[in-house]
Parts: structure tokens; sequence; C-alpha cells
């Protein structure tokens, strides 16, 4: 009998068109829920909308509509950008839905008689983009720390949830189930908030209609994260799907964390309900270090992204591998097409054409593969159980580089070699296969191509056939050539006129630093005024697939959030000389894109005049991060 697997996104406000930041979290799934089909599991991948509550009620009166005539006009919306993007969900569930509003009103008629529901009044804070209660604490010069908008104050009469009678309980839970709340840096602040303050919760509203009503009290409609978060449990009330609860992870913005993991497993304890296994909050994509979404106007549209490149598997591939998953990740055009000009056209695309025509040209003949025995299956395995999709991509293109590296090394074009074409062909069968998740389209067409496999891991132990009869075909990825020559030539008028810079900082008789970056260029004191200096914490430190001099840091600058550099020091120091240092960085400087990482500043080194040394400039370590100098 195979394994179930069970895999959510959040489900969408339906006040406007889908955008980037639904994209990521539904490819994410997307991604698990085939990785997960590869390895032979049952798989239940749920999606949908959250209709109602206060902010759809209040959009849709701005648009002269009724809510439910509202969201059933967006609701194509999402469907057809999820086609658009090669989504395999298995359910689309909305909260309107009878069936999901049948369930939430059992629930709510189970935890009143279980006495955990009881009538009060609230007064206080509450943003409507978010629906969130706030304490002022909470607040940022009274706005909404998310949408940056002053926060309304409410008060009615309403019905609370006793969350406060679950506090011990779900610290319990959380020490009991480490990987409930991932990644694991996101744990402290959780447990840290339920420990310090819980409150009751208010969970009914009578200033409004559009909701499902409180069984008990037609005059309140239950709050909509009460409501919503039972999407993930109604959907599995059907007789076809009960075997798939509890959920195995729930993939979430972190925005939302703190209702998926404190109100949601305290309304499941409260009603009996085994709790889910994981709640993954993921970062956000941003512009300039702001959170892409559409209340604090901030969007791009699902069609808008894939018109980058014209090809939806370019978009599923850059946002798998563009930022660590967990972390936040800037977006840029630039960084789009050059991954999928350098990585998806250059090294995968130009491996398969190259092979097609060769074999079509001089055929194959079967041998043991032994190339193969550099793919490490096993680690990208891994890998993804950790959900480290991005180092799981990095794990498979090392192996296509290889492949690159073999063609250029063995010659076929000039040995005729058959055996050698069938080791990469061969190889070619198992990238596809592993990449199937991530590029499912490319991936099928490449399987037409090298006559026809299923995918499935254990398809990796079984050899192409060397009767299958391949020819060149058209190129999996065409060029961005445009947009890439318009980038080259952006990216040479920076270079001159930074060596116009260095030749005229040269000429200076003053004392010279090092902006450790893309080069190691110099900037004399003169210039500081311009520049923005703060004190910054080496998080992590990793390689760069194909850089030999540099390391990839994450930083943490304080009331900057997190950033990411590229610096040139794998000559002068080892990752864990750098881990945990306190460094100078140079915050406001124009992000570069360097080995297809963008590289979000430089930091401060001192160094001879031969770069045989080059040493950090590092403050005290009692400093806080963000710290501005100077």
């Amino acid at each position: 009998m195979a394994k179930k697997f069970y895999v959510t996104t959040p489900i969408y406000y339906t006040n406007d068109i889908p955008h980037i930041g639904h994209a990521y979290t539904t490819i994410v799934a997307d991604v698990v829920s085939r990785w997960n089909k590869l390895l032979g599991s049952d798989v239940f991948f749920l999606t949908g909308t959250d209709d109602h509550g206060k902010k759809i009620a209040d959009t849709a009166k701005k648009a002269g509509k009724k809510p439910k005539e509202f969201v059933d006009g967006l609701i194509p919306k999402f469907k057809d950008a999820w086609k658009s993007l090669n989504i395999d969900y298995d359910q689309f569930i909305r909260t309107t839905d009878k069936d999901h509003e049948k369930v939430v009103q059992e629930i709510l008629k189970k935890v009143y008689e279980n006495g955990d529901i009881y009538l009060g009044e609230y007064e206080g804070f509450y943003c409507t983009g978010c629906e969130a209660y706030y304490t002022e604490k909470d607040l940022v010069n009274g706005c909404c720390p998310i949408h940056k908008k002053p926060a309304e104050i409410i008060k009615e009469q309403t019905y609370f949830f006793k969350l406060s009678k679950y506090q011990k309980k779900l610290l319990d839970f959380y020490k009991k189930n480490k990987n409930f709340i991932s990644p694991e840096y996101r744990k402290s602040e959780i447990i840290n908030r339920v420990k310090e303050d819980l409150r009751d919760l208010s969970i009914s509203r009578t200033n409004f209609d559009w909701g499902i009503p409180l069984p008990f009290d037609k005059k309140h409609v239950c709050y909509v994260w009460f409501d919503a978060l039972f999407n993930y449990y109604s959907a599995t009330r059907r007789k076809d799907k009960e075997k798939y609860w509890p959920a195995d992870v729930h993939f979430i913005g972190k925005d939302i964390i703190w209702f998926h993991t404190v109100y949601w497993p305290a309304f499941l304890m409260s009603a009996g309900i085994e709790l889910p296994k994981q709640v993954f909050a993921h970062g956000w994509w941003t512009f300039n270090k702001e959170k892409i979404s559409k209340s604090v106007g901030k969007v791009i549209n699902i069609d808008e992204l894939i018109s980058l490149t014209g090809n939806p598997d370019s978009v599923r591939y850059f946002l798998m591998r563009g930022a660590s998953f967990g972390e936040d990740g800037d977006f840029s055009e630039f960084a789009l097409i050059e991954r999928h000009n350098n990585e998806l056209a250059n090294k995968l695309g130009n491996l398969i054409s190259r092979v097609e025509g060769l074999i079509e040209k001089n055929g194959m003949q079967k041998c043991d593969n032994k190339l193969v025995n550099e793919l490490n299956v096993e680690e990208i395995k891994d890998l993804m159980e950790k959900f480290e999709i991005d180092k799981a991509l990095g794990e498979i293109f090392r192996f296509i580089d290889r492949c690159n590296e073999y063609v250029q090394e063995k010659k076929p074009w000039e040995t005729k070699d058959k055996k050698v074409l069938y080791e990469l062909a061969d190889s070619i069968k198992k990238i596809a296969i592993l990449l199937w998740p991530f590029i499912p389209a490319s991936c099928e067409r490449i399987a037409e191509d090298f006559g026809g496999f299923k995918f499935e891991l254990k398809e990796l132990g079984k050899s192409l056939n060397s009767k299958t009869e391949i020819k060149k075909r058209e190129v999996l990825f065409n060029k961005i050539e445009t947009e890439e020559e318009e980038f080259k030539e952006e990216k040479s008028k920076e270079r001159a006129e930074e060596k116009k810079k260095d030749n005229k900082i040269n000429k200076s008789n003053e004392p010279k630093i090092k902006m450790v970056g893309e080069g190691l260029g110099s900037v004399d004191f003169s210039e500081w005024d311009k520049i923005d200096l703060r004190v910054a914490k080496i998080e992590k430190v990793e390689s760069i697939e194909g850089a030999d001099k540099l390391w990839k840091l994450s930083l943490d600058v304080g009331e900057l959030g997190k950033r990411t550099i590229c610096a040139g020091l794998k000559q002068y120091y080892s990752d864990k000389e750098l881990k945990g240092k306190k460094i100078i960085y140079f915050s406001n400087l124009k992000p570069r894109l360097m080995k297809g990482v963008e590289s979000q500043g430089m930091l401060l080194a001192a160094s001879t005049s031969d770069h045989s040394k080059v040493v950090l400039i590092s403050p005290e370590k009692d400093i806080e991060n963000g710290v501005r100098i100077g």
C-alpha cells in the first residue's frame, strides 16, 4: 500500500487576481507533490480560495458587486493561472463550498458545547488587510506591521475562543513535535510569544454578514480565520479523502505563521481532531526589499511573469532556484532571464540539443553507464526531504555540468564513440526524471524525444533502450537574445565607469580600503558620505556553483533585514572563519548578478597592495546589527 502524502497551499483571498506571491507557494506545493509522486506516494494536493471576510466584502462593495458575484468572477483567474503554470492540484476548495460551510458549523457547535466559546465584548485594533487583531505594542506607529496602514479600532459584542486555555498544551506540543514549526529559526519567536501572552480570541463579527453564521447565534458570522483554516480538514471529510488527514505539510508565507501554528492547532485540540505534522513558513519575494502584494501596491501578475521569458517552466525554475527556501528573495527581470539563458538554455538545453544531434548522425551503443555514478540521487532525496529545494536543484545541475564536461572531454563528434553517446542519452533520461517536479512540461518533451519513460524514481534504475530513435528537434529553451544583449551592454557600461573611477582613485594619495564583492575595487575616503555603512553579522556561508573565489554570504543587517552578498574571500577565509563574524556592510550599492546570485552590496576589508592578504574590518561583537557607521 502506497504511503499517503497530503500537501496544501494557503487558500488565497479573492480580492484580486493572483500574482507572484501566490505563484511561489503554489509552485512549491506542486513541486513537492510531484516529488512525492516520483517516490511512489499516494498524494493529495489541495489549493483554493478564501471567499469570506471583511476584506472581500469591502472590495466587492467598491466594485459595485455582491460579495458572491465578485468572488465568482475571480475564481477562473486563479484556475487559469494555475493551469498556465502547470499546477497539478487534486482539489480546488472554496470557503463558500456548501460541504465546507457544513463542516465549519459542526466544529463551531462542538467547540461551543465543549465550553471553549463564550460571549463577550471586544475593543481593540484590527487590520482588514490581513484580517488580524493586534495589540497596541504589535503596531508600528499605529500601523499594521505588514500593510503599513493604520489599524482600525473596533468595539463590538463578540464570541471569544478560549485560546489562553491552550497555552501549556501548545507549548507541550511544540516540544514533542520538533518539526511542526519550520524552518527551525522561526520557532523561537512563536514559542516566546505563546509563553509571554496568549489572550482569548474574538471569533465572530456583527458589523458585516459576509461569512458563515454561527450555529448557536445567527446574528454573528464566523471570524474569517476560524472559517479558512478548517479548509484543510473539510477537504478530507469526503469518503474517498478521509485517509489523507492529518496533513503532512502546510506551505504558507511567513506573515501568516501565527495563525497556522497557534490558532490552528488550538482549534483542532478543542475539537478533538488530530493535528497536522508540519507548517513550513517560507519567505517573501520582494521588490527592493519590500513584500510583493496588492495591498502594499507592489505586484507582478502571473501573465506578466510568464511573458518575461514566454516559458512557464522558466518561472517555476527561477522561483525554486532563486532563493533558499524559507528565506526572502528579491525579484528582478534581469535575474530571471539570466537563469533562463545560462542554466536552462545554455546548460540543460544545449546538452540535449548536442546529444540529440550527435546520436541522430552517429547512433548509440548500449553499455554500462559509468557517468551516472557521479549523480548523487541519495543527496538529492535528502535535500528534498528537508525542503532544501534550491540545493536539490543545484545538485541536479552539478551533474548537468558534469555531462557537458564529459562531452568536451570525450569529443564524440570526432571519435564517433557510440558508447559515450549512449551514456549521455541515458544520463539525460535520469536528469529529466529528477527535474520533472520542477519543470514538468520540458521534461515531458525530453521523454518524448528519448523514447518515453515513466516519471518514477524507480525508473532511474532502468537503462535507456539503445534502439530508441533519437532525432534533433527544436531547442528546448529559446534564449532571450535581445534582453540579454541589453543587459550585457548595461554591464559593460558599468565596468567602464568603474574602471574610470578606479583610475581616478589610483591617482589619489588617500589611504585605500577594499569593498569586497565583484572584483576588489577601491574607494577613497572622500566618497564615504555617499555610502550607507552598516554593522552586519554573517549568518550563513555557502559555495557558489562555478565560482572558485566567491563565497555567498547571508547577512543579518538588523533593521534592514536579511541581505545576500557575494564576496571574493575564498582564498583568504574558510566558511567556518566567516560564519558568525561581524562585518561592515555597504548597504546602498546597486545589486549585481554574479554567477546566478544577486549580490546586494559589498563588505569592507583591508588588503596589501599585491592582494596577497585581505583582512575584514570587524566591529566589536556587542554592537547591534544594523547600526550605521559614521
